[in-house]
């Protein structure tokens, strides 16, 4: 959890999403006696459209890369394919796996039943104690986040009585599969897993927030793997390196995106996902969309670095050292130079999670910078 320091400079945080502008200022009263009125505006300009062509229309608003086709993410069936398959692009969708789809139908209705509490419950129930626990966003910001839900995998709240049963089983069960998933790319580039089985030394984050219209980020926070199951035919919007992209995964597959940590564990060999993706909302009336993320992060006090190669963790044994090598194709990686210098993971989640990130790559400053 953040330091007390860090909490008092959250409450103190400006809106980082931005505020209303001034007003322009009033035009001075030297010019009055050169402007209509604005009555005689409106129906100057009630005659001007009277005149046009009954052919001519007015341009209609430029459509979002939102509201553009969405594509199939790359199909993986199997977690041994799981490093040819996100390399390129971040992202997957993973079509087999052990996750019942009426396991994420019901924590889905527990997750709607969360937003309909009346806000003081909300904030009783789940503290914000950050990264955990109930946000709201803006009210007067059309861009904000909107509300969401923060939790550990065992998705508990203040009170004995009020029991995520069902959001606590779907979190489990994405846990699992995101450990596996993380093994299986540290073991595909040739890498030392240094998290082990010490199930301290990673940490799951259950991420529930509604869709705003007009926002397509979902909220940013450091992550190694992020995994979201496909309920229903639903596009997300997602920043990837190459830009903002809108997906349609196959429904009951899960959509795995690659996230900062793992791009600099993989020394940037592999490109990520900047942010959860977020299932995009229709702009009429009533329309209600949530997303439900689990991202398998770290813990506060660790420190993010290039992941070593297993040849340079070796034993003594020269010989079995270059096998190793062979094995893994690691038999340059010992002289590879880094791609990202090391760095402290509070510091860095802090500033990604209460900055707007969207216009800068926030792993750009740790870029090894070569003469």
């Amino acid at each position: 959890m953040a330091s007390s320091t860090q909490e008092q400079q959250h409450q103190h945080l400006p809106n980082l999403y931005g505020g209303a502008t001034s007003a322009p200022p009033p035009t001075p009263a030297a010019h009055h006696d050169n402007l209509l009125s604005s009555s005689d505006a409106a129906d100057a300009l009630s005659r001007l459209l009277h005149r046009l062509p009954p052919t001519l229309s007015l341009p209609t608003r430029r459509s979002s890369s939102s509201s553009s086709a969405a594509t199939r993410p790359p199909s993986l069936s199997s977690l041994k394919d799981i490093f040819s398959c996100v390399s390129q692009l971040g992202y997957a969708q993973l079509t087999d796996h052990s996750v019942p789809p009426e396991l994420a139908n019901v924590a889905e209705e527990e997750a709607l039943a969360l937003f309909d509490l009346p806000r003081d419950q909300k904030e009783s129930l789940i503290p914000e104690s950050w990264p955990l626990g109930y946000g709201r966003g803006d009210e007067d910001d059309d861009d904000g986040l909107g509300e969401s839900f923060r939790f550990d995998s065992a998705c508990s709240t203040e009170s004995s009585e009020f029991s995520l049963v069902s959001l606590r089983e779907f979190a489990r069960a994405l846990e699992n599969l995101g450990l596996k998933i993380v093994d299986e790319l540290t073991n595909a580039l040739g890498c030392e897993n240094q998290l082990g089985d010490d199930p301290t030394r990673l940490r799951s984050l259950l991420w529930i927030s509604e869709s705003v219209p007009g926002n397509k980020s979902g909220g940013f926070y450091p992550f190694i793997i992020g995994l979201q199951y496909q309920i229903r035919n639903e596009k997300y919007s997602m920043l990837s390196d190459s830009g903002w992209v809108s997906v349609l995964p196959h429904v009951e597959s899960i959509l795995v995106t690659v996230g900062d940590i793992a791009q600099v564990w993989s020394n940037g060999k592999l490109k990520k996902v900047r942010g959860r993706p977020v299932a995009t909302v229709g702009e009429e009336k009533g329309s209600r969309c949530i997303t439900m993320s689990l991202l398998i992060t770290l813990p506060t006090e660790s420190r993010v670095a290039p992941l070593l190669p297993k040849a340079t963790l070796g034993s003594n044994n020269n010989e079995e050292k270059e096998e190793v090598e062979e094995e893994n194709n690691c038999g340059d990686e010992e002289e590879e130079e880094r791609v990202f210098n090391s760095f402290d993971f509070e510091d860095y989640a802090w500033r990604v999670y209460h900055e707007l990130i969207i216009f800068k790559d926030p792993l750009d400053r740790y870029r090894v910078v070569r003469s």
